[in-house]
């Protein structure tokens, strides 16, 4: 019953935006309530893979081409970063069962440590500027957890 409730009104999504409504929800966008956004993302993913195809690519090759442009600009949440962050640097002292939880409650704190940052570059994880993220989330749990705890 929970899972209906969940999934109420979207049984309208095409495949594309099950996929990004999916993607959305597990990495804490912002947009995963947006349902005119992930219609939009939708729609132009399946016009790439139909125009891919009838331009002669496989179709895997139109499926990639229509996934990079569902995702496009969407690569890096600040939710799966500080996930990232927390999982690599702090499995000592974050319980995996704690860990959903105390990131949920870090996100708030720390989010202003995201706003030097672009994260809508799809190639931002091979930049410099992921390497300084990285470091200052790294310092911003580590403070937190002197302050707060876990």
């Amino acid at each position: 019953m929970n899972n209906k409730k969940k999934n109420e009104g979207q049984t309208d999504f095409s495949y594309y935006g099950l996929y990004l409504l999916d993607y959305l929800r597990t990495n804490k966008f912002e947009q995963a309530d947006d349902t005119a956004f992930i219609r939009e993302r939708a729609d132009r993913a399946a016009e790439t893979y139909e125009r891919a195809r009838l331009e002669g690519y496989p179709s895997e090759g139109a499926q990639e081409l229509a996934m990079d442009t569902l995702l496009r600009g969407l690569r890096y949440s600040k939710y799966a970063i500080l996930r990232e962050v927390v999982e690599n640097e702090f499995a000592d002292e974050v319980p995996e069962k704690k860990r959903e939880a105390f990131i949920r409650k870090l996100l708030p704190p720390v989010g202003n440590v995201f706003s030097a940052y672009d994260l809508s570059d799809d190639n931002f994880a091979l930049s410099p500027e992921y390497d300084l993220l990285y470091t200052e989330l790294t310092g911003a749990v580590v403070l937190y957890i002197g302050e707060y705890g876990v």
